[in-house]
């Protein structure tokens, strides 16, 4: 038993590296999992203490805990089976479908990522692009809503900036729970999405199972108190304009809630608007029928960045104008459905896009494009009807950014942005401001963002 055993020496070093693994596995690994473990929930309680909605236990669970609580729920067991009997398979195959799906939905939410490097992020690339005004805080509406309900923050949704602006601006009050559409799945973003605490939903080719599943997963999510972010809308808006609710995750929320037993549920209004849309171009190109021009690629991107820094190192940058933001008044869930309504999903969109129509800021961009589309073709025509839309707009209590608080300076900024970008021509004839022929569908872009607002028999008929 004590006789000594020779040994090649690769086959020492292998046995000594298995030990070590085991050794680490067993006994350095757990204690070294359970250090930074304690480290990370400590951090999470300061955290809690800052802000004003605390993250929700059910966002810090463990990705594989939320998949399996999503697969073995009651709900999407039933609709399991259902899926197993319409493809006649085995419920065993549509059960591995459905963790996949869950797989695919359920994020692994990271407040450090979030809050040390995404809120961050955001704050940086959001000044960087634009001024950035924050129009109506709406604080004392906000400060109302009880602790104990679920916030869901409905935006109407302008660029991919969208996302951007508002995890900034609401990131002292809580983390955002997104749904993001399939194009962000794809690396790097896929990751980053992920540990932001973004869930990605397919807009095609799903199925009654997927949708169950992912309809389960917003509804935990509501039920836990997570605050979220919606695009009712569902996509960017392709004329400028705010378009028809859609219903789906909405109908979600709606279906799961249970007047009395469940914790009410708030939606907060947010109304976002630009004085230049990144993506005008591809999105006015995508509504004349051109869909090519819209498919998601990260090489405009890199395109992009490049020809940002290279404007920057040979000071040539300058920012994209203004992006205003404004929170309307929040609407109970439960406020809501006290009223007996035909059609309650439909009327709770509605109710929902129309409290975002009417916290739309105007920021002077659009401001000066409705002007030139109702015919204003010279300065002084130009000045006169700005001034009459920003006397109608400020009577009915529509939020203007003026630029430094001056009108020909805020007409001026409107123009040399659309000038700058060869929408306008003033060269020909200094005293009259022209569309040029690719200007006129951008400036009326720009245009319809805000007519809902400054459209005089609109703001009549409100008035009535």
């Amino acid at each position: 038993m004590t006789a000594p055993v020779t040994l090649p020496l690769w086959l020492f070093l292998l046995i000594l590296a298995f030990a070590a693994i085991t050794f680490a596995s067993h006994f350095l690994f757990p204690s070294v999992r359970w250090f930074l473990r304690r480290r990370l929930e400590q951090a999470v309680e300061r955290l809690n203490q800052r802000l004003k909605r605390p993250i929700q236990p059910f966002k810090l669970a463990s990705r594989v805990d939320t998949v399996r609580r999503l697969v073995y729920d009651p709900d999407v067991a039933q609709a399991i089976h259902d899926h197993a009997v319409d493809k006649g398979i085995r419920e065993d195959v549509a059960a591995q479908t459905a963790e996949r799906y869950a797989r695919e939905i359920v994020p692994s939410f990271s407040a450090f990522t979030y809050f040390s490097f995404g809120t961050r992020a955001a704050r940086w690339l959001s000044q960087s692009l634009y001024r950035v005004r924050l129009t109506n805080p709406n604080d004392t509406a906000l400060e109302a809503i009880p602790d104990d309900s679920t916030i869901i923050f409905v935006m109407n949704h302008r660029s991919n900036m969208d996302y951007v602006l508002v995890t900034w601006l609401v990131a002292e009050r809580s983390a955002l729970a997104y749904a993001v559409g399939e194009w962000a799945r794809v690396w790097p973003l896929r990751s980053l999405v992920r540990a932001m605490g973004g869930y990605f939903i397919r807009r095609r080719h799903n199925n009654p199972l997927y949708r169950k599943v992912l309809a389960r997963y917003v509804q935990m999510a509501t039920e836990n108190g997570v605050t979220q972010a919606v695009f009712p809308e569902g996509g960017l808006s392709r004329t400028g304009g705010l378009g028809q609710p859609k219903l789906g995750l909405i109908s979600y929320i709606l279906d799961g809630f249970k007047p009395g037993t469940s914790r009410d549920v708030v939606f907060v209004p947010v109304a976002l608007n630009y004085d230049r849309v990144m993506e005008d171009t591809a999105l006015i190109a995508a509504a004349a029928g051109d869909t090519s021009s819209f498919r998601f690629s990260l090489r405009p991107i890199y395109r992009y960045l490049k020809r940002q820094i290279w404007h920057r190192i040979t000071g040539k940058f300058h920012r994209y104008g203004y992006a205003a933001v404004s929170f309307g008044d929040p609407l109970s869930l439960t406020d809501h459905l006290a009223v007996d309504r035909p059609d309650q999903p439909a009327a709770l969109g509605q109710a929902l896009m129309a409290r975002i129509a009417a916290a739309t800021p105007v920021t002077p961009v659009p401001l000066v494009a409705h002007a030139l589309m109702a015919g204003a073709d010279t300065a002084e025509a130009l000045d006169d009807a700005v001034a009459r839309r920003i006397t109608r707009a400020e009577a009915r209590g529509v939020g203007i950014h003026m630029a430094r608080d001056d009108l020909q300076y805020t007409v001026e900024a409107g123009l040399r942005a659309l000038e700058e970008r060869g929408f306008l021509d003033r060269d020909t004839d200094p005293d009259r401001i022209l569309l040029t022929e690719r200007g006129r569908a951008v400036v009326n872009y720009y245009a319809a963002s805000v007519a809902h607002l400054l459209d005089a028999d609109r703001q009549e008929a409100a008035a009535e």
